[in-house]
C-alpha cells in the first residue's frame, strides 16, 4: 500500500490515502501519526480536491479529537480556520515570508484571494508596510480573517475588503485617490486571470506578484497571457522574475510571475 503525503496544520494532520487503502490500515497510520507528533490532536482524511472559487474541500475524521478547526503558527503569526470551509496551504509559508521581505517602508499592499488572511497578516507583521488590504469572496474565510487580524494584534494595519474583486475593484477605483504599490494574487485555478482588476488598481511603479498553474514546460504561456492582458488594458510592464513556487501534481507546477507596471 502506498501512503500519500500529509500536511500538518497545527493541531490537525490531513492525510491523502490511496483509493484502495482499508479502513483498518488508515486507523493504524493515524494512531501512529498521533503518537509520533505530540502537537497533532486530530487526523483527517482528504477525500477530494479544493473546489471552485471558494476553495472548499471535504475531509473525513480518522482519529483523535473530533474537530475541523485548526490553530496554526508560521512566520511569527497565528491562524485559526476551518479546514473544510476555507483554504489554507502551509506549503506557501516560505512564499509569504519572501514577499513580506519585498515590501518597502510605507507601502500599501493589496492581497487578492486572501482567504483567512495568511498573506496579509504575515506581510503586515513582518514588514514596514503602511497598510495591507485583504480581499476575499468567501464569507466564512472573511470571518476567520477578521479573527486572525485580532489574534495577531493588527487591526490598525490590515483592512478587510470583503466580496468579489470585480465589484470591489470598481468601488475602490471610484472612491480612492491613491493606487496600490504592491498587488499579490495567490489565485485559485480559475479561467479568469483577474489581471484586468489588478491593472485597474495599479499605477506607474506598482509591482504585481501573479500566481498561476501550468505544465512544467509551459511557463511561457503564463507570461504571454500577462503581456496580452497588459496590452489589452493599455499598460506597459516589465517582467522582473519568474519563479516555480511548488509542484502541485506530476509535471504540473505553481508559478509566480513578478512584474512591474511602467
Amino acid at each position: 500500500m502506498k501512503q500519500g503525503a500529509f500536511d500538518v496544520l497545527g493541531n490537525i494532520a490531513i492525510v491523502k490515502f490511496s483509493r484502495d487503502t482499508k479502513v483498518r490500515i488508515k486507523k493504524q497510520f493515524a494512531d501512529k501519526l498521533l503518537s509520533q507528533n505530540k502537537s497533532v490532536k486530530t487526523v483527517l482524511e482528504k477525500t477530494g480536491k479544493f473546489k471552485g472559487r471558494l476553495r472548499k474541500q471535504v475531509t473525513r475524521h480518522i482519529a483523535g479529537e473530533k474537530t475541523k478547526e485548526a490553530l496554526y503558527k508560521e512566520n511569527g503569526c497565528v491562524f485559526r480556520f476551518n479546514v473544510d470551509k476555507t483554504y489554507f496551504s502551509p506549503r506557501l509559508s516560505n512564499e509569504r515570508k519572501e514577499l513580506s521581505k519585498l515590501v518597502k517602508k510605507g507601502e500599501e499592499v493589496l492581497v487578492m484571494f486572501a482567504g483567512v488572511g495568511p498573506y496579509p497578516i504575515v506581510i503586515a507583521k513582518n514588514s514596514q508596510a503602511r497598510k495591507v488590504y485583504s480581499n476575499e469572496i468567501n464569507r466564512e474565510a472573511n470571518k476567520y480573517a477578521k479573527l486572525n487580524i485580532e489574534l495577531n494584534k493588527l487591526k490598525n494595519k490590515v483592512e478587510l475588503l470583503q466580496g468579489d474583486i470585480k465589484r470591489i475593484a470598481k468601488k475602490i477605483k471610484k472612491g480612492r485617490a491613491r493606487k496600490f504599490d504592491m498587488i499579490i494574487m495567490p489565485r485559485p485555478r480559475l479561467n479568469d486571470s483577474f489581471l484586468r482588476e489588478a491593472f485597474m488598481l495599479s499605477k506607474k511603479g506598482t509591482r504585481i506578484y501573479y500566481y498561476d498553474f501550468c505544465k512544467d514546460d509551459e511557463v511561457n504561456l503564463i507570461t504571454n497571457k500577462i503581456k496580452s492582458e497588459a496590452k489589452k488594458n493599455r499598460k506597459r510592464i516589465k517582467i522582473l522574475k519568474i519563479k516555480k513556487a511548488g509542484e502541485i501534481a506530476p509535471y504540473k507546477i505553481r508559478v509566480r510571475v513578478d512584474f512591474r507596471v511602467l
